[in-house]
């Protein structure tokens, strides 16, 4: 049986995000962005809220309250703030790698700090200078060691990384080895070795930092690696399946904002003594607008059930990215050429809107990556036929 209700758990949930998110980000978004000021005090905010940790066990911190849950959070601070809700993400993505692949001890001593705020953010360290959409090309190493493993190389578009308490890293192993050559580690802020470079100056997101990151003979006992050796290009692939889930979450988040603003400014303006919402053009813009936003808000929901269900969702989180994310782009753009003149100025939300959503078709795999990874599955379908 199919059924589009909510539980009262997941309505909870996202209920206390839309709440938090209108009272504490709403107010103070444009200054966060024009000021580039990392939301030190909302992060803290949102991990008492039990939002750092949605779908991670109670007994480690986390609010167990599935991954739909964490969608629509993830929906209602987007919409609020998206330099949040980036820095949100990627926190309950490194919580829930260490959940899923941490001994028992990296557990225990990790996950509650990254659902606590203890931490205060988390980072994932995959992309570097040469290696974006292609992880396993990635050149950082880590040797063994007579204590461990020493880290070497360079990390590049790290969300969060100056700030992140923990940061999951990744690193050949085995040169020869390819793919099956990388393993994960648990690296911890100050580790002497680790060097955090400049903030990016991004084009929206200004709220969330980036910076690039360099490991200069970075010691780690070992305890640090993340499940077994070798393991690494595994935990990356299913950690990005999730990710996607947020980012489309994300992108659904700042579109229906835009769309709300829109809507608004259309039913207040008036061109040739009529109401912009009385003109038909407007109202057929506005109206694709609903319709494409609706689907891309029930593919993101589709692909967190599934994963929450313990299935194959892989294929359901690349369409859901992609759609969500290519959709959010045109509705902010719409949106903009609405409010014509005054949507390109700072005056309104609009032109942030459109800057911080620009980038969820690039982030968490490219659109076109995207394509690939749907068009391979549809192989693999074709082939079982």
């Amino acid at each position: 049986m199919i059924s589009f209700e909510l539980t009262d758990e997941q309505r909870m949930v996202e209920r206390t995000a839309r709440e938090f998110a209108q009272r504490e980000l709403l107010p103070r978004a444009a200054e966060r962005d024009r000021k580039e000021t990392f939301p030190e005090a909302e992060l803290r905010a949102l991990a008492a809220l039990g939002l750092l940790g949605v779908n991670v066990p109670q007994e480690l911190g986390g609010a167990a309250a599935g991954v739909v849950a964490y969608s629509l959070a993830m929906q209602e601070i987007a919409r609020a703030d998206a330099s949040v809700s980036v820095a949100m993400a990627v926190t309950n993505m490194v919580a829930e790698v260490v959940t899923h692949f941490g001994t028992e001890e990296q557990k225990r001593t990790h996950v509650p700090r990254l659902t606590g705020g203890q931490y205060l953010a988390g980072a994932f360290a995959l992309s570097e200078p040469q290696a974006g959409s292609d992880p396993a090309g990635l050149s950082t190493s880590a040797r063994r060691s007579g204590r461990g493993w020493v880290l070497s190389g360079q990390k590049q578009w790290i969300t969060s990384g100056d700030r992140a308490g923990l940061m999951v890293v990744w690193a050949k192993t085995d040169a020869h080895a390819g793919a099956r050559g990388i393993s994960a580690f648990l690296v911890e802020k100050g580790r002497p070795g680790l060097h955090v470079g400049r903030h990016e100056d991004k084009m929206g997101l200004r709220g969330s930092t980036t910076v690039p990151l360099t490991f200069e003979d970075c010691e780690l006992g070992p305890e640090a690696l993340l499940g077994h050796e070798g393991d690494g290009f595994r935990i990356a692939m299913m950690a990005l399946d999730g990710g996607r889930i947020g980012i489309a979450s994300q992108a659904v988040g700042v579109a229906r904002a835009a769309l709300e603003a829109a809507t608004a400014y259309a039913k207040e303006r008036k061109q040739f003594d009529h109401r912009l919402a009385d003109f038909q053009a407007i109202q057929f813009v506005l109206a694709e607008s609903a319709t494409a936003l609706e689907a891309a808000r029930l593919l993101a929901l589709r692909a967190a059930f599934l994963k929450e269900r313990g299935r194959t969702f892989s294929r359901e989180a690349s369409i859901a990215k992609l759609y969500a994310a290519e959709t959010a782009i045109r509705i902010c753009d719409r949106a903009i050429q609405i409010h014509g003149g005054y949507g390109y100025t700072r005056e309104f939300p609009l032109e942030r809107y459109f800057r911080d959503v620009r980038v969820t078709a690039i982030y968490e795999g490219t659109s076109e990556v995207q394509r690939i990874v749907i068009a391979r599955h549809l192989g693999k379908e074709g082939a079982h036929a």
